[in-house]
């Protein structure tokens, strides 16, 4: 697997909370033997036991059960030691979310569709507003009381935290409470960018993609970068940077050299996809 991403062209990878405890130690030995290095690592990362798919929301921070907790907790501290094993700079983070019933396909289905601008789409946008503000504050108190402890336990091992933005409409924190959230914990957590995450969400009617960027600029560590397709089928994410809808020409006055960039495809993109929009970002952001 790590050879195939070194052959592409890419000097690191991100090990995302797809990666079985079973390949953690050919991943050790590829990192020590110099075949590539690892600039970050995705919760949970390896997988816990017994679990065999990309499982990022299985434990939650916010959780009303207590053992839930315990295990996100348990499961967290797991992802940091290999981190550190690995010389990897941060890891990547889902904070929770609010117990609401599931608007995210019917505000797709509905922008898809052509309702974007109708009342009937503004008063469900509002219902959404409304119901998760009402349940936020217990659960940014649960994300934040984690969060704190494992930014003790991150620098300690000189590691970053970056809490990542996100596509669903009731994922914490929300995007209008990121940069109070963010400054809420110590300096060693950041803010981490999701390009796609952002444009749903600015194809929502949500927020305005690069003024989101812009306001959180003092605190982003890094990217994830893949493009968004709107199609009748859907809104598709992990699509080759350059082959949707993000304005990537107005997002690089706010990309630094320092902030660390993965490209976060799909599986099932073909490699000289994969390299053409490798190409694409760096030149509309330049090599570095």
């Amino acid at each position: 697997m790590l050879r195939e991403i070194r052959s592409l062209g890419f000097e690191y990878a991100e090990l995302s909370h797809g990666i079985r405890i079973s390949l953690v130690p050919g991943i050790i030995e590829a990192v020590e033997a110099g075949e590539i290095k690892i600039s970050t690592l995705h919760n949970f990362c390896p997988l816990p036991i017994g679990i065999n798919y990309p499982a990022p929301n299985i434990f939650k921070f916010t959780a009303t059960d207590r053992r839930e907790r315990e295990y996100a907790w348990k499961h967290s501290l797991k992802t940091l030691e290999t981190a550190q094993r690995l010389g990897a700079k941060l890891v990547v983070l889902h904070s929770g979310q609010v117990d609401i019933k599931d608007y995210q396909d019917k505000l797709e289905e509905m922008v898809i569709n052509g309702q974007k601008d109708t009342p009937k789409y503004r008063k469900l946008v509002e219902e959404v507003e409304s119901k998760r503000e009402k349940k936020k504050d217990e659960a940014l108190r649960l994300s934040l009381e984690i969060i704190g402890g494992l930014a003790q336990h991150a620098a300690e091992r000189g590691l970053l935290l970056g809490v990542e933005n996100r596509e669903s409409v009731a994922e914490i924190p929300f995007d209008h409470d990121l940069a109070f959230f963010i400054a809420s914990l110590p300096d060693n957590v950041r803010y981490w960018h999701d390009c796609g995450h952002a444009q749903i969400k600015q194809d929502l009617g949500f927020l305005n993609h690069r003024e989101h960027l812009e306001s959180l600029a003092p605190r982003l560590a890094g990217f994830h970068i893949h493009d968004v397709v709107s199609n009748a089928e859907g809104i598709h994410d992990h699509c080759p940077p350059g082959s949707g809808e993000i304005d990537y020409a107005a997002l690089q006055p706010l990309v630094k050299p320092e902030h660390i960039k993965v490209i976060e495809l799909s599986p099932g993109v073909p490699p000289e996809d994969v390299q053409r929009g490798f190409a694409h970002i760096k030149s509309v952001w330049g090599e570095e």
